[in-house]
């Protein structure tokens, strides 16, 4: 009998410095009313100078490696779900092994986005499926003010640094991850991008002058395709599972807008009650959002075991994706 993979533990990280909508008014041309009824945001965690991606991706390991009751040599993988990693290389990844001790597995960075969560446990669980590894680490973690231009009233408003992980692990048990679906379409690329520092457009003077180092979003493209995607992947993986809408005990959409959230709500019509919501404290902090949702959800004590989870998220590529799990 194959195994199959459970997410055993989740942990998170977000910075203690915290930027109000009162703050950013100060900022850029903008309200506090503007932000909250386009957005749902009143306030995002922003890392002090002396915090990077790793610190705060490690942050969250270690309490998903406490809780779990393993320590760094017992992962035999660890993803590392970023945008924003500390440099072009090493991968970030690897940092944060060295920070865990984790040395006898592999590790190594993906790149999807928003959507970067979900397509690691995707990878996590195909991987313990196969019965080769038994312990992944999955991290989402974003350190975005670095690349948000506050001068941008559409972009600055919403994005937020954090951290979340979880650990993926081999099960006998009926708990587990019942379905995933991941998918992209490059030809939106230009909807939400960030253009300089790559080998397109290596950084140079003539780049920072362009402040092409900035997230560049075309909101009202994304709007559309974000609620249609999300609600056909999330239908899908409720239907690989043999499952309805009526099955779920918890909705967890990424947190890019609370307008979007609601529209996928709406359109699957999952109750109110079932549905978790933090952007408006937390912000869109892109890949980390739904690992830090789990973990509010478990330290709260909302979330019990043997819960039907669904997960949805969109993001930059574009990139989309669903998995449906019983805790």
């Amino acid at each position: 009998m194959k195994p199959r993979s459970f997410m055993r533990s989740i942990g998170s990280y977000v910075p203690e410095k915290i930027l109000t909508n009162a703050d950013l008014e100060k900022m850029v041309n903008t309200t506090d009313e503007w932000i909250r009824t386009r957005t749902g945001v009143r306030e995002r965690h922003i890392c002090n100078p002396d915090e990077y991606t790793s610190i705060i991706a490690t942050r969250a390991a270690q309490l998903a490696l406490q809780r779990a009751e393993l320590t760094g040599k017992d992962l035999d993988m660890i993803i590392c779900a970023t945008i924003s990693p500390d440099q072009p290389l090493p991968s970030t990844g690897c940092l944060i092994q060295a920070n865990l001790g984790a040395t006898q597995g592999v590790a190594f960075d993906m790149a999807a986005a928003c959507s970067g969560f979900l397509y690691g446990i995707t990878i996590a669980d195909q991987f313990i499926k196969s019965g080769m590894y038994k312990n992944v680490l999955v991290i989402g973690v974003e350190v975005l003010s670095r690349w948000v231009d506050y001068t941008d009233r559409a972009t600055c408003v919403l994005f937020g640094d954090g951290a979340g992980a979880a650990i993926v692990s081999a099960t006998d048990s009926d708990s587990g991850i019942y379905s995933s679906d991941i998918r992209s379409d490059g030809t939106m690329a230009e909807f939400l991008f960030i253009p300089g520092g790559g080998t397109r457009y290596p950084a140079s003077h003539q780049t920072i002058d362009e402040r092409q180092h900035f997230v560049k979003m075309r909101g009202n493209e994304l709007f559309k395709v974000a609620v249609r995607s999300m609600e056909e992947v999330s239908r899908r993986v409720l239907r690989d599972s043999g499952m309805t809408v009526s099955d779920i005990d918890l909705f967890i959409p990424h947190q890019a807008n609370q307008r979007i959230s609601d529209a996928v709500r709406e359109r699957l019509m999952v109750p109110f009650d079932k549905v978790y919501c933090n952007i408006d404290r937390i912000g869109n902090t892109s890949s980390a959002s739904i690992p830090i949702a789990l973990d509010e959800l478990y330290t709260h004590g909302r979330l019990k075991r043997g819960m039907n989870v669904l997960l949805t998220s969109f993001g930059a590529g574009v990139t989309w994706g669903a998995t449906l799990l019983k805790w």
